[in-house]
């Protein structure tokens, strides 16, 4: 089995990284829309950095994204930056491939993190960034209970226009308050 369910959902399962799937990730990283997203657009990766990045994010921290039915890699998670001591981290997080993206699977998959950085790790508060052209993602976020914190203006450009960059928290407190985790 080349995946392991380390973190399972109704639909999905966090797996820890595998370097056979560098190939998938270079395709990834080089897609326009992952990379401006990321605020890596200006970077090409090959297949040597896709190595070297997959073995730099192969901690206890970094899950691939896949599907249950097929066993099929879509996309990457995972808590960086993870302070034990003062129980915090942040979260990044992408669907790669295009035809499953807008079908909840980032959700469920940001979902199953939230209960592992709380209820696993013990983390308190957890955040991510995103750039304010990207409205769907600030939607999903804060349907899940991330809440606006502070706003780093015009500070990402991209073919000579100025973004944004928002961050978004939620703490342990807010998410046990927000909602019942509930897979559907």
């Amino acid at each position: 089995m080349k995946y392991f369910p380390k973190l399972v959902g109704n639909r999905l399962y966090l797996s820890p990284l595998c370097m056979d799937d560098a190939q998938l990730y270079v395709k990834w990283f080089n897609d326009e829309i992952i990379s401006i997203n990321m605020g890596i657009d200006t970077k090409v990766m090959t297949m040597k950095s896709g190595l070297e990045w997959l073995k730099k994010n192969q901690n206890e921290y970094s899950f691939g994204i896949v599907l249950k039915e097929g066993d099929e890699l879509i996309g990457h998670i995972c808590l960086s930056s993870v302070d034990l001591i003062h129980k915090n981290a942040c979260l990044k997080v992408f669907v790669g491939e295009d035809d499953k993206r807008g079908h909840g699977y980032g959700k469920e998959a940001i979902k199953l993190m939230l209960e592992y950085g709380f209820d696993n790790l013990n983390l308190n508060n957890i955040m991510l960034k995103v750039y304010s052209f990207n409205v769907k993602a600030v939607k999903l976020y804060e349907s899940l209970g991330f809440k606006k914190f502070g706003v780093r203006h015009k500070s990402y450009c991209f073919k000579d226009r100025f973004y944004d960059e928002i961050y978004l928290e939620i703490l342990k407190s807010e998410y046990k308050d927000f909602e019942p985790f509930i897979y559907v």
